[in-house]
C-alpha cells in the first residue's frame, strides 16, 4: 500500500504522538505495494530533453597548471601504482579480460557502466575489457550524435526490463545499462559520482583541454590505476546505498565529549594553507574541522566529503603516509587541493589534511604528529579502535551499534537522515544506520535490501507524483518509508509486523534517535582559522590569503 498526502509527522522529540497518527491510504488495483511509474514518453522507448546550460561554479582554487596530468610534489606514495598491482585484483573489471557482448557471463551482469569520449574512444567499463567493447561504445556514440543532430539530448532509453541512461559531461559520455530497480534519476546520480571521481584525479579544465587538443586522445593513460577506485565506488552503491541516496555522510557513533575533544584537537593543529582536517575510520567520518574562510566562501558538499572518505579508504593508503593532489568537483572542478593522508599509530584511523600549498608536506607531517600525540593524551585510540573492530554483540555504549540497540523488536534495519539541523550547519548533511546483520549477512540479501531502498526512494521522490509516506508488505519483509520536514526515514521490518506494530516500532526508533543524536551525529562541526603564512621573500613569489594560493 502506498500512502501520500500531507500527513503531519512528529519530530523525534514528539514521537509519542505517532500512535495517534493514521496512515492515509491509496486504493490500488492490485492491493498495494511499491510500484515504479512507467516512463514518461508515450511509446516507452526513448526519452529526450532539450539541452540545458549549466552555471559555472566560481573559481576558488588556484588554476590548474598547463600540464595534462597532475604531478605529485612528494613522491612518498603512488596510489595508482599500488592499486594497479596484481595483488588482490578482482576477477572482472575495466582491466579484466572478456567483455564481448556475446559472452553470457558478461550479459548476465545486472548493471554496466561505461565511460567514453565524444569521439567514441573507450575509457572505462565496469565489467570486461574496454578494447572488446569498442564496437558497443561506438554504437552509443552514434545514438548520442544522431539525437544531438536534431538539437536534442538523449537522456534515457527503456527497453523491456532494461534502462539505458546517458549523461554528457563536457567531452565525456557516461552510460549506465541496468536491470536493477533503480530509477533513471538514481542511475544518473551514480554516473555523476563516477564523473566526479574522474574529475577528482584530473580536474574538469584539464580534461577539456586534453580533448580540445586531440579529440581521440586515450584518457586511460592518465587514469591508469583509477579503475579499481571506480569499481569500489560502484560496488559500494550496491552494498550500502545510503550515502548516495540520501546525499549525506555517515559518522562513526561516538560519545559527544570525545568527539568534541577530537574536534578541538584538530582546531589546534593547523598550518598555513590548511583548509580541511578529517578523521575517519573505514570510510566513515569521526570528525572534521574546516577553515573559516572555506565556510564563508563555499560550503563543503557532502558528495565531495564522501569522495574524500572513499579515496582515503583505498588499499593504497593502508599504511604509511601519502601526499597527492586531489580535486573536489562540487567545490571547484577546475583546481586542486593537496592532500596529506596518514594512518595513525598503526591503527585503521586515518587522518586527512587538505591544503593549498604544494610545498607544505613537512608542515602537514608536523600536524599529524601533534594530532597523534594529542589523541594518545586523550585516550582516544582505544575508543576508535573499538569502532573499527565492531562485533555483533549489541551495546548501547559501543562506538558502532547493532539494530538491537534500538530496543524495537521486529526492526531489522533502517536509514535515518535528520533534516531539522540549523541552517549554518547544513554544510554537513549526515545519516545513520546500524550494521547489517542476519538475515542480511549474505551478499545477495544485502543487494536485495539495497534494491528495496532504491525502489522506496524513487517513489518518495518521484518527479511526477511524490509521496510522503509508503507502507509496503513484501514477501520477506515489511517496509516503511517516511519523509517530513524534520527527517527522512527508511525502515525494514519483520514480515510479521502489522501496520499497528510498524507504528510502535517507528515510535521507539524516533525516540531512540532523539536520545542518541549527540552520539550518532556531529551537531556542531568545529571551525578554525589557519595561522598567517610566512612573509614572501620577494614580490615575485606567489601571494597567499591564508587559505588559497594565488596564481
Amino acid at each position: 500500500m502506498e500512502a501520500g498526502g500531507d500527513t503531519a509527522a512528529p519530530a523525534p522529540g514528539d514521537a509519542e504522538d505517532l500512535e495517534d497518527t493514521r496512515f492515509p491510504s491509496e486504493e490500488t488495483g492490485d492491493g498495494g505495494g511499491v510500484h515504479e511509474d512507467p516512463p514518461d514518453p508515450g511509446d516507452g522507448d526513448l526519452e529526450k530533453t532539450e539541452s540545458e546550460t549549466k552555471d559555472q561554479p566560481p573559481g576558488l582554487l588556484s588554476p590548474l597548471p598547463q600540464s595534462e596530468t597532475p604531478s605529485c610534489t612528494c613522491g612518498l606514495w603512488d596510489p595508482a601504482a599500488s592499486e594497479n598491482s596484481p595483488m588482490g585484483a578482482p576477477e572482472s573489471g575495466s582491466g579484466g579480460q572478456g567483455g564481448d557482448p556475446s559472452d553470457e557471463d558478461w550479459r548476465s551482469k545486472r548493471k554496466h557502466v561505461f565511460v567514453l569520449s565524444e569521439a567514441g574512444k573507450p575509457i572505462y567499463s565496469r565489467y570486461g575489457s574496454v578494447e572488446a567493447l569498442s564496437t558497443t561504445m561506438g554504437v552509443m556514440t552514434a545514438l548520442v550524435s544522431f539525437v544531438q543532430s536534431a538539437g536534442d539530448a538523449i537522456r534515457a532509453i527503456y527497453a523491456e526490463d532494461h534502462k539505458l541512461v546517458f549523461l554528457q559531461q563536457g567531452p565525456l559520455l557516461l552510460v549506465a545499462v541496468s536491470r536493477t530497480p533503480q530509477s533513471a534519476a538514481q542511475l544518473r546520480g551514480e554516473l555523476l559520482a563516477v564523473h566526479a571521481q574522474i574529475v577528482s584525479t584530473l580536474t574538469r579544465a584539464s580534461v577539456a583541454r586534453i580533448f580540445a587538443r586531440k579529440q581521440n586522445y586515450d584518457l586511460r593513460r592518465l587514469l591508469a590505476g583509477s579503475e579499481r577506485t571506480l569499481d569500489r565506488l560502484l560496488d559500494s552503491v550496491e552494498r550500502d546505498p545510503g550515502a548516495l541516496l540520501l546525499g549525506a555522510v555517515r559518522c562513526v557513533p561516538l560519545a559527544r565529549p570525545l568527539r568534541d575533544a577530537l574536534g578541538a584537537l584538530l582546531r589546534r593543529c593547523t598550518a598555513p594553507g590548511l583548509a580541511l582536517s578529517v578523521l575517519a575510520i573505514g570510510g566513515r567520518l569521526v570528525t572534521a574541522a574546516q577553515e573559516r574562510t572555506v565556510l564563508a566562501e563555499c560550503r563543503l558538499d557532502p558528495a565531495d566529503l564522501q569522495l574524500l572518505l572513499d579515496w582515503v579508504g583505498a588499499p593504497a593508503f593502508a599504511a604509511g603516509e601519502a601526499w597527492a593532489p586531489v580535486c573536489l568537483p562540487r567545490f571547484n572542478p577546475d583546481g586542486f587541493f593537496y592532500a596529506y593522508v596518514a594512518r595513525l599509530d598503526a591503527m585503521p584511523v586515518c587522518l586527512l589534511l587538505l591544503g593549498t600549498d604544494p610545498e607544505a608536506f613537512h608542515d602537514m607531517a608536523t600536524c599529524r604528529r601533534l594530532v597523534e600525540e594529542g589523541m594518545h593524551t586523550l585516550g582516544a585510540m582505544r575508543a576508535l579502535g573499538e569502532a573499527a573492530s565492531f562485533s555483533n554483540f549489541p551495546s548501547t555504549n559501543a562506538p558502532a551499534y547493532s539494530v538491537q540497540a534500538v530496543g524495537a523488536p521486529g526492526l531489522r534495519h533502517f536509514l535515518y537522515k535528520p533534516l531539522d539541523i540549523p541552517d549554518h550547519h547544513r554544510q554537513l548533511p549526515q545519516f545513520t544506520s546500524p550494521e547489517l546483520e542476519a538475515p542480511y549477512s549474505r551478499e545477495e540479501e544485502r543487494q536485495r535490501l539495497s534494491d528495496l531502498y532504491h525502489r522506496l526512494h524513487a517513489r518518495l521522490h518521484s518527479s511526477s507524483r511524490p509521496l510522503r509516506l509508503i507502507y509496503h508488505v513484501a514477501e520477506r519483509e515489511t517496509l516503511l518509508a517516511w519523509v517530513t520536514s524534520k527527517f527522512e526515514l527508511y525502515t525494514c521490518l519483520s514480515p510479521l509486523v502489522t501496520k499497528a506494530g510498524a507504528i510502535l516500532v517507528v515510535t521507539k526508533l524516533l525516540r531512540w534517535v532523539k536520545k542518541e543524536e549527540d552520539r550518532l551525529f556531529i551537531r556542531y562541526p568545529p571551525k578554525y582559522s589557519t595561522p598567517p603564512p610566512a612573509p614572501a621573500a620577494s614580490t615575485d613569489q606567489p601571494s597567499h590569503n591564508g587559505l588559497f594560493t594565488g596564481p
